[in-house]
């Protein structure tokens, strides 16, 4: 008989890897030692960052199929490969002094590996942890959102003791090294299995799984009104947080008069609150429900968006863009858990997969228009209002979304109970 593996030996190797596409987060060290070394132009290397991002969604989306079909361990080692040549090519085109070659090496190789290595673990990680599904996702984005933070100091040390193409090399290696080796010890588990003293079916057990409303493949997931729900939610709360992401150091210099020192620190620290708030949200989600979570994200961030214009304190001010980035982050790693629970865990990677083309149409949408309200305007905060309203609209589709909730579970009960009288 077959041993089954460690459930939480699964949730580290997950994060393995996502500790490892998440540098790209840190692509913002490369962008000054690229603009002196080449001349290039800020918007030139930035386009770099936007490559990787639009490819994580559409891989993600493409490749969604490819991880059902073929488990994630062997989406994890393409993952590993794709972005491995990604970084380690990008090396290349340094040398060469090739930018559209570092387009297509970062871009478009380490975009696809990126998509691939994200729902690869975190699809089977739900499987994993039907308990406390939230929480098992929660802990493998958040290593995505902690990487930056990681990979910084690393990023800049590399840099300056071996240069920039030496540095992608040397990244290129580990990584490939750590995504290849965690995706050996990754499965799913078997049709069968659940955790000890956990029964999905008998009420009398001390634990009991919560019943999910389908079981969808992705195709049919995409006819339903509720995945348009989750997508526009996913769009607005990414679109909304990569804004006060990409334009938080000058919004910070302008709102509450930090130095250029002082808001880069602030950044930083601000990180920490992303992933903070990936395995925080994602673990209260189990216990509130994903709608309620949601919908926290949506009245929080709308009151916050909306007062930060007008906030001149500079603690105040820092605290709530801490708590942005906490809902930012969540919003991430609740997704998962809340796609199982609306369409079940059949093909829950494709559907992922799907969902994340919002996180690849946001990743353009966000920072251009901040960036359009600045040099229309003059001042980053003059966008706020407009995002506050856009999280009103979202507070609306996250209402939207519980009433047909509410309703397939009347349904469901309907049928459970004709069952019962036949």
């Amino acid at each position: 008989m077959k041993k089954t593996k460690n459930r939480w030996l699964i949730a580290l190797s997950a994060v393995g890897i996502h500790i490892s596409i998440g540098s790209v987060y840190a692509w913002s060290n490369f962008t000054n030692p690229l603009i002196d070394e080449f001349g290039w132009s800020s918007s030139q290397v930035q386009l770099t960052f936007s490559l990787a991002i639009l490819f994580l969604g559409l891989s993600a989306a493409f490749m969604g199929h490819f991880v059902e079909k073929h488990g994630p361990r062997k989406s994890g080692i393409v993952a590993a490969v794709f972005f491995g040549i990604g970084v380690t090519g990008s090396g290349f085109a340094v040398q060469l002094g090739s930018l559209p070659l570092l387009y297509l090496f970062y871009g478009v190789f380490g975009g696809i590996g990126l998509g691939v290595g994200y729902i690869a673990p975190v699809s089977t990680l739900v499987k994993w942890f039907p308990d406390r599904r939230g929480l098992a996702t929660g802990l493998a984005i958040m290593g995505f959102g902690f990487a930056a933070a990681i990979a910084s100091p690393v990023m800049n040390s590399l840099i300056t003791s071996i240069g920039i193409a030496g540095t992608f090399f040397t990244l290129g290696i580990v990584y490939f090294a750590v995504m290849f080796l965690s995706s050996l010890y990754l499965e799913r588990p078997a049709a069968d299995w659940a955790p000890k003293g956990f029964n999905a079916e008998n009420p009398d057990k001390k634990k009991k799984a919560p019943q999910d409303l389908s079981q969808l493949t992705a195709n049919e997931a995409i006819k339903t009104k509720r995945f348009y729900y989750l997508w526009l939610m996913l769009f607005i709360n990414v679109t909304c947080g990569i804004a006060i992401l990409s334009a938080a150091k000058p919004l910070a210099e302008e709102s509450i008069g930090l130095s250029v020192e002082e808001a880069a620190i602030l950044v930083g620290a601000l990180g920490i609150f992303n992933g903070l708030g990936r395995i925080g949200w994602a673990s209260v989600s189990d216990f509130i429900g994903r709608t309620n979570t949601y919908t926290t994200f949506f009245v929080l961030q709308a009151a916050l968006f909306f007062m930060l214009p007008l906030t001149s304190e500079a603690i105040l001010f820092q605290i709530m863009l801490a708590v942005i980035y906490t809902c930012y982050g969540g919003g991430f790693a609740s997704i998962p858990a809340y796609i199982g629970d609306m369409f079940g865990t059949k093909q829950l990677g494709a559907i992922h997969g799907y969902i994340l083309t919002a996180w690849a149409a946001a990743g353009l949408a966000g920072p251009l228009f901040a960036a359009w309200i600045k040099d229309t305007t003059g001042s980053y905060a003059n966008s706020l209002n407009f995002f506050a309203a856009l999280f009103l609209v979202a507070l609306v589709i996250s209402f939207l979304t519980r009433m047909d909730i509410n309703k397939l579970k009347r349904e469901n009960s309907a049928k459970e109970a004709d069952k019962l009288a036949g």
